[in-house]
């Protein structure tokens, strides 16, 4: 399976890369390609390509602001959480993206 994400908090430092690692870490323990893409303070960074999300199973969005580019996952399965989910949850997370992709 394939997920790509987006990881983004209010203040757009420490949990925008705190969920980005957690769920990267409990993807790759699960045997999933995964790739996280973080909107901070310094901007856009690890940007998704246009390969990356149209290969994708899933999106997850762990964010609490509004993203730059959510246009870019238009027809994708979305899974959409606080920025607290990814960080607290990672591999229920996970598994529940693997549940919405079995259908």
């Amino acid at each position: 399976m394939k997920i790509v994400g987006v990881a983004a908090c209010t203040v757009g430092i420490a949990h925008t890369y705190i969920a980005q690692e957690k769920l990267e870490n409990a993807g790759k323990k699960a045997g999933y390609d995964i790739q996280v893409e973080t909107q901070g303070t310094i901007g856009v960074e690890n940007e998704l390509s246009d390969e990356q999300i149209k290969e994708a199973d899933v999106v997850i969005l762990a964010v609490d602001v509004k993203i730059s580019g959510r246009e870019r996952f238009e027809g994708k399965r979305i899974i959409q959480v606080p920025t607290e989910v990814a960080v607290k949850s990672p591999n229920k997370l996970i598994e529940k993206a693997a549940e919405v992709v079995a259908g």
